[in-house]
């Protein structure tokens, strides 16, 4: 299955990025890594050109939001990927917040599976999940 994977926007967090790579990998994901300083219709782009079944986007300053709230608009211009699974993941806000009014924002704005503060190995079993059954993990929501 393929990944697009990348961090959104003006974040730089180059290691936990590379961790997710890594981590994909290992559970035999054939990941496209866009890096970091990512913008979403970059994403969108690699995954037309890929043929991606998910875009995992991560983010870690929490300046995913301002990003995120595009999704809608651009799933809408990029018809092609109607069964693209959409999944964010890190710290998702600047602050702090209830996870549950983050995970229902974050959904809002487009995404299947959202993992505001969860530990890497848990996003990635609910993402398999979500893929086997259409099931989310408890954790990840």
């Amino acid at each position: 299955m393929k990944v697009i994977t990348g961090v959104v926007g003006n974040d730089i967090h180059v290691v936990a990025n590379r961790l997710i790579d890594l981590s994909l990998q290992a559970r035999g994901y054939e990941v496209f890594n866009l890096g970091v300083n990512t913008y979403l219709e970059e994403f969108f782009d690699a995954a037309v050109e890929t043929g991606a079944e998910v875009l995992m986007i991560s983010s870690l300053n929490g300046e995913a939001e301002g990003w995120a709230r595009e999704v809608k608009l651009l799933k809408a211009k990029y018809k092609q990927l109607d069964e693209l699974i959409m999944m964010i993941g890190g710290n998702l806000v600047v602050g702090s917040g209830n996870t549950e009014d983050i995970v229902s924002r974050y959904k809002n704005y487009g995404f299947d599976l959202v993992c505001h503060q969860v530990d890497l190995n848990t996003g990635l079993d609910s993402l398999e999940a979500f893929i086997n059954d259409g099931k989310i993990k408890e954790r990840c929501q």
